[in-house]
């Protein structure tokens, strides 16, 4: 078998459906569908088994221990000769897995992934997220596109690896975010050839409103200090731009109240964006939306950097004594 498509799955039945359905239109259907179900209290059970006689689809369920355990979980049980990894919330397009096989024919890899696109049917906000997380105005848009300042590291909505590769390695560590940035890390110290497929994109839904996606980009930049402290070679000039963007908004925002004229900078940002977002989404709804999931994606993901670099670095705590209560509910 060449892929086994592995999905982790916590609470959302109505994304695993969306999935599913693209899934049966895929052009290329040498593979399998692994489904595992991590201690959800609202199962996908009943949508899975719709799919059965369409897909050769396999559903299992354990108790709750984070996406990483239940990739590996499902990869334990897997058969393809490549493991292709994906979150609950994204859809294919048909000729996804048509793409990964030219890429791979064209020039092998061991590890890949790929972009991610809002679907039209997206509301308003998510259109508005995926801008903040794809857009080169943040440095959300710099791990995804063709055009990169550092060498790609593949994210786990969207994520390739040779089976081999993946036992090798022991799979996703125990970390319950920024997971799969160490298992990138770890494919490339093994000497792994990794690479970006820009034409095996996926439709991601992310967060559907803005204080879930202020607190999923505040523990990415928590990851990143984490992240750091396991491997310092890793922290790149481009993690701390959002660090530094967020100390220079709040000091802009309190120069502001001696002088209103140092609010020029962040106006002439949110202008920036909303004309971008505007003119790529032909929707000027979308483009002031942008703007709002623009500076939450930079200050939260910043406030959380600067967070985790107090709490580790300077007073010296421990990943999980410093934020059980983000990661180890």
């Amino acid at each position: 078998m060449r892929y086994s498509i592995i999905i982790p799955v916590y609470n959302r039945p109505d994304e695993v459906d969306e999935l599913l359905q693209s899934l049966t239109r895929q052009t290329v259907t040498d593979f399998e569908v692994i489904i595992v179900e991590d201690g959800s209290t609202l199962s996908c059970r009943d949508v899975a088994a719709r799919y059965a006689a369409h897909l050769d689809l396999h559903y299992y369920t354990k108790p709750n221990s984070g996406p990483g355990q239940t990739r590996n979980y499902g990869a334990a049980h897997s058969r393809g000769e490549y493991l292709i990894i994906l979150d609950s919330d994204c859809i294919l397009p048909p000729a996804y897995l048509e793409a990964v096989n030219k890429e791979l024919e064209r020039e092998p890899a061991d590890a890949f992934g790929g972009p991610d696109r809002a679907h039209p049917s997206f509301t308003i906000l998510q259109k508005a997220i995926n801008y903040a997380m794809t857009s080169f105005f943040t440095t959300g848009g710099i791990r995804g596109g063709r055009k990169k300042l550092d060498k790609f590291y593949p994210r786990s909505f969207n994520m390739g690896v040779r089976a081999e590769i993946y036992r090798k390695l022991g799979g996703f560590s125990a970390m319950r975010f920024g997971e799969d940035i160490d298992f990138s890390i770890r494919i490339f110290k093994e000497g792994c050839r990794c690479r970006l497929f820009p034409d095996a994109w996926v439709y991601h839904k992310r967060r559907t409103d803005f204080r879930k996606f202020f607190r999923q980009v505040h523990n990415s930049g928590i990851a990143r200090i984490n992240l750091y402290k396991k491997y310092p070679e890793s922290l790149k000039a481009v993690h701390m731009l959002p660090a530094a963007f967020t100390a220079g908004t709040a000091i802009l925002i309190l120069g502001a109240t001696v002088c209103p004229y140092s609010l020029l900078p962040l106006l002439t940002y949110a202008l920036l964006v909303c004309a971008d977002a505007t003119a790529r989404e032909h929707s000027l709804r979308i483009g002031i939306s942008a703007v709002a999931a623009s500076f939450i994606q930079l200050t939260g993901y910043g406030t959380g950097f600067l967070r985790a670099w107090w709490r580790r670095c300077v007073l010296g705590k421990g990943e999980f004594e410093a934020f059980k209560k983000n990661f180890y509910k």
